[in-house]
């Protein structure tokens, strides 16, 4: 497949006075290609060599909207592009098919409503059902709901993993030869990324983070977006709200993944279950023929579970109090169990059929798992290592998780830790301020320093991003809200590419994300990604041979290091941990723009 480094495309258009090499950018200026909020910050990024302000205008159904003039230019320095700013945030004008033009420059297509984050919203959501493991992905589940697109055939598909002829399945899984001699039932969950693989520690952060968004949602009054039947998924209509049906699927993954009673290292959890090969693409879960493994337990995976478990417990005492105290129980065994192994730190050996997730560093581990159980229990014992521990970090990922509990503790409210939400708060805050400074200083408004151009870049953006999200709840600045419309609009198109990250969401949006069965682009056999899923973005560190061959003079200009080819699975990857804070971040404006309507609804 010949791909591009850049997707804008180009549409050469002969005009009067104009010679042939005159040509029109389709595309440019970059904008957000889902859209604005009407009341919100509205900001686009025009590429060229001009140096004076340029006059644009805003366009919809044939007709200027606006007018006004870019600023002086300035260099993206993480992408190398000269850029000039359209700034049109007190246009109030709403619908679609609105376009910006500068010259004979034209943007993609977006619309300013109040609704315009709603569908992409569900259909971000709806990434975890499609990814399932253990379960048939049925036709009538595969789209509806409130997402943007209808159910089809295409996208269903046979249980995955369920011991059917020479599909391995995930009961009765053995350990890794050598490392136990038993064997565990570890149905459920969802595959990870590209490949079949299901990880107790990115499956920990992307529950916390679903159960954050819902946390939140209770805090903030908000939770009714979240509701029952939203999702169209086999639990809708059971009195549940789907987010939580979609989130136990994975827990009850991770429960199965401890130790049981009576063998070596109860309580433990083992860190991961995948082939014990590499599998090619494309490939069903279903016809999989490797052996599957579980990979011994890890402290790391083990306090994974004792967080999200305690998250848990106290957002499912009202839903079901059974597999509320269930959770609670788990959480507290597999907290007494790390503190007895404290040093079985995974640090690979078992990673030829699946990705490694080692993690070496545990500390932020215990202090997250002190955090969500003394947020459940007001047990004091999980005090001392919450109050000793040293918060460094202004980001978190699957591998460093202080900030996740930090995130919990200044969002839980107990009357038990009113002063350390208070002080929890400021520090969310000041963390905020200095993404909000690296933002400024991006000309696309990407929180990421230069160097911060990595494997799954996308999401350093998106977990940035939830940090403002919270500084806005806690501030009322809109500073922050600020911060997180204009990091979406990166993610939405205006990047270098403008391209849209997520498939289906835009007009020229990713198409081929590395996935095994997502994959039409290989086989007619197969099908495309249906929208909602986050491309994990440019990578510098060009770790697959296609992008090391195709993006090599990229690594100058750290944010050109992509291209949407479903081999490259380093710049090109989608996943659980991805799509999680994605879902976070449009549930966000969401409720920005229902705030912003029922305030109107009072002022009239």
């Amino acid at each position: 497949m010949k791909t591009h480094n850049h997707s804008a495309l180009l549409a050469f258009i002969l005009l009067p006075g104009m010679s042939l090499s005159a040509w029109a950018e389709v595309g440019n200026p970059r904008v957000n290609q889902v859209g604005y909020l009407p009341g919100g910050v509205k900001l686009a990024s025009l590429k060229t060599a001009e140096t004076r302000p340029q006059y644009w205008e805003l366009h919809q159904d044939g007709k200027v909207v606006a007018r006004g003039k870019t600023s002086r230019a300035a260099v993206d320095v993480a992408s190398g592009d000269r850029l000039q700013q359209i700034d049109f945030s007190t246009v109030m004008a709403t619908g679609s098919g609105f376009t910006l033009k500068v010259g004979a420059d034209t943007s993609h297509a977006f619309s300013i409503s109040r609704s315009v984050f709603h569908a992409p919203l569900y259909d971000t959501l709806k990434y975890f059902y499609h990814n399932r493991s253990g379960i048939e992905i049925a036709t009538q589940f595969t789209g509806g709901g409130l997402t943007s697109f209808a159910s089809h055939s295409r996208w269903a598909r046979a249980a995955g993993h369920v011991n059917r002829g020479e599909n391995q399945g995930d009961g009765n899984v053995p350990c890794w030869a050598g490392t136990c001699a038993y064997a565990l039932d570890v149905p459920k969950g969802w595959y990870d990324a590209g490949d079949h693989g299901k990880y107790v520690v990115n499956g920990g952060i992307s529950v916390w983070t679903l159960l954050n968004m819902v946390e939140r949602g209770l805090y903030w009054g908000t939770a009714s977006r979240l509701g029952d039947g939203k999702l169209n998924i086999p639990e809708s209509a059971n009195g549940i709200p789907d987010v939580l049906d979609e989130v136990r699927w994975e827990l009850e993954f991770m429960l199965a993944m401890q130790v049981p009673v009576g063998y070596a290292k109860a309580g433990m959890v083992h860190h991961k279950i995948h082939d014990v090969e590499w599998t090619g693409l494309p490939l069903a879960p279903d016809q999989d023929p490797r052996k599957r493994a579980l990979v011994p337990p890890s402290t790391a995976a083990t306090l994974n579970l004792a967080a999200t478990a305690a998250q848990a417990a106290r957002i499912w005492k009202d839903h079901d109090p059974v597999f509320s105290l269930r959770c609670l129980q788990a959480a507290q065994s597999a907290w007494d169990a790390a503190l007895l192994h404290p040093n079985d730190l995974y640090r690979g050996g078992y990673d030829t059929g699946g990705g490694a997730y080692d993690d070496d560093e545990v500390n932020d581990d215990f202090y997250w798992a002190a955090v969500e159980l003394y947020l459940a229990t007001g047990d004091g014992r999980y005090l001392p290592t919450i109050d000793a521990y040293s918060l460094t970090r202004t980001g978190f990922n699957w591998a460093n998780t202080e900030l996740a509990g930090l995130m919990s503790l200044a969002t839980v409210v107990t009357p038990a830790t009113a002063s350390r939400r208070k002080t929890a708060q400021q520090k969310v805050m000041s963390i905020a301020d200095r993404h909000l400074a690296t933002q400024n200083a991006s000309g696309y408004a990407t929180p990421l320093a230069v160097s911060e151009y990595e494997w799954g870049s996308n999401n350093g953006v998106t977990n940035k991003l939830m940090l403002m999200g919270l500084a806005y709840h806690f501030s009322k600045n809109r500073k922050y809200a600020h911060g997180v419309t204009k990091g979406l609009d990166y993610l939405l198109g205006r990047n270098t590419f403008s391209t849209s990250f997520v498939t289906g969401t835009g007009t020229a949006a990713v198409k081929h994300p590395h996935h095994r069965f997502w994959a039409g682009v290989l086989s007619p056999d197969f099908p495309f990604a249906p929208p909602g899923a986050l491309s994990g973005g440019p990578n510098a560190g060009l770790h697959d041979p296609v992008a090391k061959v195709q993006l090599a003079p990229c690594v100058a200009k750290p944010a050109t290091c992509w291209l949407d080819d479903i081999q490259a699975y380093s710049v090109n990857e989608i996943t659980i941990n991805w799509n999680a804070p994605l879902a976070w971040l449009l549930d966000f404006q969401n409720e920005r723009a229902d705030a912003a309507t029922a305030l109107r609804s009072v002022s009239k």
